[in-house]
């Protein structure tokens, strides 16, 4: 079988890099994580990055949440830590996790998106 390329493909779109953030949070400190997460809505972006979201356990795993946002490189990445290590609220937030212990681990991961660009959605 073979596909032909989408009218819409272009082999040199280019994307930023996406932050993966997985968390294992203490299950009975639910409420904080949100806090926490909700903190980054004004930080991240003011320091440089697209935040996509927090998520944090809904069904099944309650010990598991996320982060995501997106920044154009990995040195770009690099400033923006610096950034919201000196910003107010960020500072205010490391310190906040740092106290209330919600957060057993984080693992960060970075990731280009592969199958862009999509086509519009078509909701039935």
């Amino acid at each position: 079988m073979r596909v032909e390329a989408c009218p819409r493909h272009d082999e040199d779109y280019d994307v930023t890099i996406t932050c993966f953030i997985r968390y294992e949070i203490d299950p009975y400190q639910r409420d904080a994580f949100v806090e926490y997460s909700r903190n980054w809505r004004q930080a991240i972006p003011r320091c440089g990055a697209e935040l996509i979201g927090y998520f944090a356990p809904y069904e099944g795993s309650a010990t598991t949440a996320y982060g995501v946002y997106n920044i154009e490189s990995l040195a770009a990445y690099e400033a923006y830590r610096a950034r919201l290590a000196a910003d107010p609220l960020g500072k205010a937030n490391y310190e906040f996790a740092r106290t209330r212990q919600f957060i057993r681990r984080e693992d960060r991961m970075f990731l280009k998106l592969a199958s862009a660009p999509h086509s519009e959605r078509i909701v039935p």
